[in-house]
């Protein structure tokens, strides 16, 4: 039986993390796992006929200087654009600026007036925003943004967009579902936008390498120990009592290999990962749910709309939640952008139909209007966005210091069934790897 310190299941972000944390303070007795050909787990890119796409837009907001330092010494001779974000909402044939609840004065003013005379009187303007949020009401995220800013602007833009984004119903939803990613606003907020516009985000300045997020992966990737990765490898069962998993590649006895380890890091999405290690009980099943996102990558012949990152699309008979453009980051002379649907998990998917009424709605919402279509790229994304229930975070807690228990651990969005950035999985598997 083949042994090691540290099993790694996954070479996407938070895998080579953890195990770049562990080269870094001398420890280089691991093995990752990983089922693919390649690393980067959905933070791959795609490069087709001059165009460069990710697998859907994967842009790089940092918090802490240190890790874009790292990062950006490991990437020699890559040029890193450095861009301040243009986020809109399309509503009716016109861009509103984002977030929607901040900027309601753009409205056409019958509807203007129908929101801030919702928003004023679903909260007292004077009760300071964290009383609020502790006050309220709300049992879930349908509740909490109803409670928060009124019925004018959830039916606009607040229930309609999370519909599309996580298709599901809002209310099965727990009320922290976004955690700090949720731009909130109280009325103060909204009336001091109208004169003084303050529309900053976590993400209001963001990173991109001119050869896609790839290129972030592969800088992790270069502090891991070399033929650490086992490439078209999957995990298929842990035994947590003797520490030993079991993967899809023969051993040399015969049989499935199986590996002995002392500690374990898993970024497998935590349903899954569960299931393989025989924890949970037998209703579980319904705890974790999510969704999938079919992800379009067009390329056109000739530029489109200009100073605009990415859109969102409340619009029920549009298609698509989100629309980016990746020729306005890389200021290129052609329409370059990635679009993304949202279906249930359990829904069957038919990319081909699905793609004649994107291209349809693209040029309805004035996307696209005479360019062709020269390039073209799709992928499904499962999961997608997982959904934050209050069940699903008990159940987390649960289950994870039954794990950590027996040096096991569950990291990154999927692994902890969360909402979060992908700096902040390098974050997490550096805190993990400084606490052993």
């Amino acid at each position: 039986m083949d042994s090691v310190r540290t099993l790694i299941v996954g070479a996407g972000v938070t895998g080579l993390a953890t195990a770049a944390a562990l080269s870094d303070r001398g420890d280089d007795d691991y093995l990752i796992l990983e089922a693919d050909r390649e690393i980067g787990g959905w933070c791959k890119t795609v490069k087709k006929d001059g165009f460069v796409w990710d697998y859907s837009g994967h842009f790089f907001h940092f918090k802490h200087p240190e890790i874009e330092r790292w990062l950006v010494d490991r990437m020699p001779g890559q040029k890193i654009r450095v861009v301040k974000k243009k986020s809109f909402i399309a509503y009716k044939g016109r861009f509103i600026d984002f977030p929607f609840q901040k900027n309601i004065h753009q409205l056409p003013q019958d509807e203007f007036i129908d929101c801030l005379h919702d928003v004023y009187f679903a909260r007292s303007s004077d009760v300071k925003a964290d009383e609020k949020r502790a006050a309220l009401p709300a049992t879930n995220f349908k509740e909490m943004l109803s409670a928060r800013f009124g019925r004018s602007i959830c039916e606009k833009f607040l229930f309609p967009y999370n519909e599309k984004l996580y298709a599901c119903d809002l209310a099965t939803l727990d009320v922290d579902a976004m955690g700090r990613f949720f731009p909130y606003a109280d009325l103060t907020d909204i009336v001091r936008n109208m004169k003084a516009p303050d529309n900053a985000s976590y993400n209001a300045t963001f990173t991109y390498p001119e050869g896609g997020a790839i290129e972030y992966v592969r800088a992790i990737a270069s502090a891991v120990r070399p033929g650490a990765v086992a490439f078209e490898e999957a995990l298929v069962a842990v035994d947590l009592e003797r520490k030993v998993a079991r993967t899809t590649r023969a051993s040399r006895a015969g049989g499935s290999r199986e590996i002995r380890f002392d500690r374990l890091v898993s970024s497998v999405p935590f349903n899954r990962f569960v299931a393989l290690c025989g924890v949970g009980s037998d209703d579980e099943p319904s705890t974790w749910a999510w969704n999938k996102v079919l992800v379009y990558n067009f390329g056109f012949d000739r530029k489109g709309q200009r100073d605009v990152h990415w859109a969102y699309y409340p619009a029920r008979e549009t298609a698509f939640y989100r629309v980016g453009w990746y020729d306005n980051i890389f200021d290129a002379d052609r329409l370059s952008i990635y679009v993304e649907v949202g279906f249930p998990k359990d829904a069957p998917i038919d990319a081909r139909a699905t793609r004649e009424r994107v291209l349809d709605d693209l040029k309805r919402e004035g996307v696209v209007s005479t360019q062709k279509l020269v390039a073209e790229h799709s992928v499904v994304l499962d999961p997608a966005y997982v959904h934050v229930t209050a069940r699903s975070v008990a159940e987390h807690k649960r289950i994870a210091a039954l794990l950590k228990e027996r040096s096991v651990w569950s990291l990154g969005r999927y692994g902890r069934w969360t909402y979060c950035a992908i700096e902040d999985n390098i974050v997490e598997a550096r805190e993990l790897v400084e606490s052993w």
